[in-house]
């Protein structure tokens, strides 16, 4: 019993890493719309590739996505994904092409 060793008293170098991140995405975001000359559409999918992907660092460096009960929660939260992806753009399609 002398040589318990606690693991969870390291430092978190993953979430430091994973907010630098996210301010450095939110940060490219806001530089985008503020101060470039790109058309309004593709400031828009650049900002959209930019929340997906400062989504999928949350995801995996804060709340922990590859941990747990092996592949399926990745599975799960990719199917997640996707399906909100189609109620996105199908409610986008409606609202621009029905009449």
């Amino acid at each position: 019993m002398a040589n318990n060793t606690n693991k969870n008293h390291h430092f978190p170098w993953g979430h430091i890493v994973g907010l630098i991140f996210s301010i450095a995405l939110t940060f490219l975001a806001a530089g985008l719309a503020l101060y470039t000359d790109l058309a309004l559409q593709t400031i828009v999918i650049l900002i959209f590739i930019l929340a997906f992907l400062q989504a999928a660092i949350q995801l995996i460096m804060f709340m922990h996505i590859k941990e747990g009960e092996g592949g399926w929660q990745v599975l799960k939260m990719g199917s997640a994904g996707f399906m909100a992806l189609v109620i996105v753009y199908g409610s986008y399609w409606v609202m621009t092409n029905m009449h």
